[in-house]
Order: C-alpha cells, then structure tokens, then sequence
C-alpha cells in the first residue's frame, strides 16, 4: 500500500522521506545508533570548523543532526542527540570561554540551543504522528474498500446462483403440477415456503451483525425461525457445533440443507400439538471434513421408503444441496428406544 495520502504525487520527496526513515523508526537499536553516531558526526565536525569559525557558533553543527535525527529515528533518539549535543556545546566550546563557569552568557546560549532544538523535536514528531495517523486511515479504507468489493462480487454470485435455484424450483414443480393438475396450490405454497426459506436465511447471512456469528448460533437462530414459521410452538431445537470457518458460499448451501431437512421434519415428523425435539449435531471427521446430523423425535420414516431413489421433491433438493457440499445425505431411523429419524451429511470445510 502507497504511504501518502490520495492525490498526493507518489514520488514527492516528503513521502520518499517517510518510506526511508521507515526501518530506523521500527528498530530501536538502529534508531539509538543513528542518534549517536549523528551526534559524533556533528561534534567531530564542529571540532574541524572551529579554526575557521568567529566566536559565537557553538551549536552550528548540532541543529542539523537533531534534525536529521529525530526525522530518521524518532523521539527518543532525537531527544538523546539533542542532550549530547548540549552538554558536548557546552564543555568544548563554551565553558572553555567561560572557566567552566555557567554565566548569564553561557546559559543564554544553552537555552537558545534547547528551544530551538525542543520546538524542532516537537514539529517532526507531531508531522510523523500525522503521517502515521494518515497511513492508518488509509489501510481501513483499502480494507473496507476490498471488504465491500468482495461482499458485492459474492452477492450479485449468490443472487444469480438463487435465480437458478428458484427456476429449478419452479420447474420440478411444474413437473409435480403436470402429473397432477389438483396438485397445483400444493406446488405454489411449497415453492412460496421454500422461497421465504431462502430469502430468511440470506438475511440472516447479510446482516453485518451476524457476519461473525458462531456457527452453533446461527444454525440455532435458523432453526428457531423455522420453527416459529411452521406454527410448532410445541417444538423445541437443540444444536451442538463448533466454529466452523465456512466461507459465504458454504454457509449459504449449509444453511440450505439444515433448513429443508427441518423444514420436513415439521411438515411430516410430529403429530399436531405433540411435543417434540429437533437434534442438529456438527461433529469433526477428520482433516477438514465434518459431518452434521440432524434427527428428531418423531413418527420416523415409511418402511417402504427409499431415500436414496425418492423422487419427491424434498429428498431432492436435499441430495442436491449434500452433494453442494461434497457429500451425500444418508437417512436412517433413530437407533432403539429413541424415536424418529436422522440425516447424516459430510462435507469439507474450503476456508
């Protein structure tokens, strides 16, 4: 990322600047060097120019290295060199004058030296921190920025994947309609409720707020509003899953699949007005792979059915979804005493 602000030349020598005092500024050891080794630079050069000097210049070559230093280094090494630089005027090339002796003329000298340097300390730092706090703002708004470039891509993917979705749907439900004609409100309400299922689930995935949701809780959540929608007061959720790294897209399709399978369970698996309990269990198995398992208390599955050749609408939709995933669902009854039915699903996580 650029280190200068929008529409500022991106090669001004100010910025240039910033960039190469960069490595002394993040290394404490470089900065303490720096400052010391300019501080000798300046006395040594003094030393060499004192011959050609008239009295009166004893801080010529010090201001350059407080400056040059605190630019570089930073606060700390700028205020080291400035002291060096005091003491060092003051014991070679004004005390001498003086007897070592600290006169009206002598301290003058030193406190013009140390307002100078304080005022030129304070400048370069307050002019760095502003930088710094420019820099900081800029990675926000590139990280907000790509933030919401990737939110956008991924839903105008999602709203076309949808589309598709709803045009398969309502093509298996012509088909079902076809058969049989008497069937058509059927058809229309359980397109209309698969629809409202899809359209609950994405605004539970696009609230900013449940962005960062736990898994657990926003499979509960989902669960709860299904149930509410189906009028199962009676009926409760339980969920146990860890935090899974689900990608938009896999959290999506999951969704999907926890959402018709419950959904059939309220359609088909309770007596109405009996209690009832919906179990949704994610378990690991393996490097990356999970399996969810999603069983109720109910009147269980037919005998005769086959899952695996269901040609029902709902069988498909979720063999389609586990296939999304990279699985397949597998149907089985609850083992003895327990009652009712358990879908067992297992994908891989891609984050």
């Amino acid at each position: 990322m650029a280190d200068h602000p929008p529409g500022a030349p991106a090669d001004s020598l100010f910025w240039r600047l910033v960039r190469l005092a960069r490595p002394l500024r993040e290394s404490r050891l470089l900065a303490d060097a720096f400052g010391v080794a300019m501080f000798l630079m300046a006395l040594a050069l003094r030393f060499a120019v004192d011959s050609v000097l008239p009295p009166g210049f004893p801080f010529l070559t010090f201001f350059p290295a407080v400056i040059l230093t605190t630019f570089f280094c930073g606060l700390r090494p700028g205020i080291t060199c400035a002291v060096l630089s005091t003491l060092a005027a003051w014991f070679f090339f004004i005390g001498p004058a003086s007897n070592m002796e600290l006169t009206g003329q002598a301290l003058m000298a030193l406190g013009f030296f140390v307002v100078i340097a304080f005022i030129d300390i304070t400048l370069i730092h307050f002019t760095f921190g502003a930088a710094d706090k420019l820099r900081a703002e800029q990675a926000v708004t590139a990280r907000l920025y790509e933030s919401q470039r990737t939110m956008f891509q991924e839903l105008q993917h999602r709203v076309a994947n949808n589309m598709q979705f709803v045009a398969a749907l309502l093509t298996l439900q012509k088909r079902k309609v076809t058969d049989d004609p008497s069937q058509a409100i059927n058809a229309l309400d359980e397109a209309r409720a698969r629809l409202d299922t899809i359209a609950r689930i994405h605004r539970r995935l696009y609230a900013p707020e449940r962005l960062d949701m736990p898994t657990g809780q926003f499979l509960r959540e989902l669960c709860c509003d299904l149930i509410t929608a189906s009028g199962g007061q009676a009926i409760t959720c339980q969920v146990e899953a860890p935090d899974l790294p689900l990608n938009v897209t896999q959290l999506t399709t999951l969704s999907m699949l926890v959402a018709e399978i419950v959904t059939n369970s309220l359609k088909h698996a309770f007596e109405p007005g009996r209690p009832g309990e919906i179990a949704i269990t994610v378990s690991p198995r393996g490097h990356g792979r999970y399996e969810i398992a999603i069983a109720d208390d109910g009147r269980g599955m037919p005998e005769e059915l086959d899952s695996a050749r269901s040609r029902g609408l709902g069988m498909r939709i979720i063999q389609g979804l586990a296939t999304q995933l990279g699985g397949e669902a597998q149907f089985s009854a609850r083992p003895v005493p327990e009652r009712g039915t358990r879908v067992r699903v297992q994908f891989a996580v891609l984050a």
